[in-house]
């Protein structure tokens, strides 16, 4: 019996485009699926793992900076220099010892704010906000990767000291990296913010909140704070103020979000 020979397959040219269609659309949801993966790799690692280290190393800081203070003498420089000498207080004055009048003629510590300025980066003081259950350093200098990153407060180099005269002024993230300003926009007027430094401690009352102003509207860091963009929201003479700073809407850079408070109370540690 004879056998016969096999059939052979020949495809045309609409099953090569069909088989070419389907490669493609398998290959397709491969790279789909691996990067929606790394995506999610991404979210979590910016969402979750930073959050984590930030918020862990600036608790590991703060509870080292006040073993720092608690070991140290009386009189120590909260910047880690030695005081510059007797500098104008609110009331035109010598700082030279004892108190003098803050906002509101509260009693403050003459010579606060007087240290020579901290070097960049390195936490000096601890920013404590009750309503928000918040307790983070604050560093010198608003750089991401050597403060803001870390989840600590970052001190705009040119604004006031704490407790000084002008404008002690903070950015911090608002999401990612600790995002210790997360829910800044829930302070309200009267709300208190705490600024401990190795000298003393100064208690802020919150007075207004600019919700959203341009990344350029410098002049709300001023001496005397004041927005360019919206007029309405400004401060009129000199005082001891402090300014909270961080990005709008949240998950976005595109605009500021402002806190302005004034100091109410100032005592030595």
């Amino acid at each position: 019996m004879r056998q016969r020979a096999p059939a052979v397959l020949v495809r045309g040219p609409r099953a090569r485009r069909r088989a070419a269609l389907a490669r493609a659309l398998w290959g397709g949801a491969e790279a789909a699926l691996t990067l929606g993966v790394v995506l999610s790799l991404l979210v979590v690692h910016q969402l979750w793992w930073t959050n984590r280290q930030a918020r862990e190393g600036a608790r590991r800081e703060v509870a080292a900076l006040e073993r720092r203070w608690d070991a140290a003498e009386p009189g120590a420089s909260s910047g880690g220099g030695s005081a510059t000498g007797p500098r104008a207080g609110p009331e035109g004055g010598a700082d030279g010892g004892g108190t003098s009048r803050a906002e509101g003629g509260t009693e403050r510590p003459r010579g606060a704010g007087r240290s020579a300025a901290p070097a960049p980066g390195r936490a000096y003081a601890v920013l404590r906000i009750p309503r928000l259950g918040l307790a983070v350093p604050i560093a010198e200098g608003v750089g991401r990767r050597g403060v803001l990153n870390k989840g600590y407060a970052g001190h705009y180099p040119r604004s006031a000291p704490p407790g000084g005269v002008g404008n002690f002024a903070l950015a911090g993230h608002r999401n990612a990296h600790g995002e210790p300003f997360r829910h800044l926009d829930r302070l309200r007027p009267g709300d208190t913010v705490r600024v401990d430094t190795a000298e003393a401690r100064y208690t802020y009352a919150v007075e207004r909140t600019l919700p959203r102003t341009s990344p350029g509207d410098g002049t709300v860091l001023a001496a005397v704070p004041y927005s360019s963009t919206h007029p309405g929201h400004r401060f009129t003479r000199p005082g001891h103020y402090l300014t909270l700073t961080t990005c709008t809407p949240a998950f976005s850079s595109r605009y500021r979000l402002v806190v302005w408070g004034t100091l109410r109370a100032a005592a030595p540690r």
